[in-house]
């Protein structure tokens, strides 16, 4: 057990300082910046590689809501679901301790603004509402349930699902950064709403509730499909 919590930790952690770390510092860069494509297509590559890397110690879950529906779809213990909630959470919080003292340390540092948190209303990129993130979020992690249920499934080919469920995590984020900043992960969310400044820890409940409601349905649908 104490490898697959050090792997959720790590992995986590990669996941937070690879995609949320190209949202602060690289996203918004004149000229150069890789914007919300390169963004999205950051999240994706943080799990594709630690999926490949750790994946095979403790599954790669990296995010509460996997852990949740892989739990409900039959593939995972219910002993172990609070175990995996405290290593991922502990790993984005640490990732964003180790975020905040690089942006902490520009020409001209004044706060952290938003730091890649997750909002609604005023905090969300676009403005959009509360009633919108909810119904995006749950949709979305939904689908990334499914996702990664039948990527791994027996009947999908061996050894291709990272890049299955990096590529879903990607297009999850080039449809919903503008309009919650993209969470479907209730760590990644913990972890930079801590520094952020606004109501980022105001709006965190949303970033928990939607994705576990997501991540449940996604796990039953999938079980209604009749697939192990």
């Amino acid at each position: 057990m104490s490898s697959k919590l050090m792997a959720e930790f790590f992995g986590t952690f990669w996941l937070v300082l690879g995609g949320c770390g190209s949202a602060v510092l690289a996203a918004g860069v004149a000229d150069v910046g890789i914007g919300w494509l390169g963004v999205s297509f950051a999240f994706g590559l943080t799990v594709l590689t630690m999926a490949y890397t750790v994946g095979h110690i403790s599954g790669g879950h990296f995010n509460p809501a996997v852990s949740l529906g892989l739990m409900i779809g039959g593939r995972f213990p219910a002993k172990d679901l609070l175990p995996y909630w405290v290593a991922q959470v502990l790993g984005a919080i640490a990732a964003a301790v180790v975020l905040y003292v690089i942006v902490s340390g520009a020409p001209g540092f004044e706060g952290v603004g938003g730091f890649a948190s997750n909002g609604y209303g005023e905090a969300s990129p676009e403005g959009y509402s509360m009633m919108s993130a909810l119904v995006i979020e749950i949709v979305l992690t939904a689908f990334f349930i499914v996702i990664i249920l039948g990527a791994t499934s027996s009947g999908a080919p061996a050894g291709f699902a990272p890049i299955a469920i990096g590529l879903a995590l990607t297009l999850i984020h080039l449809i919903s950064i503008p309009v919650t900043n993209t969470s479907v992960n209730p760590a990644r969310s913990t972890g930079v709403a801590l520094f952020a400044d606004g109501p980022a820890l105001a709006q965190l409940w949303l970033f928990w509730v939607a994705p576990l409601i997501g991540g449940a349905i996604g796990a039953l649908i999938w079980k209604a499909m009749g697939d192990d």
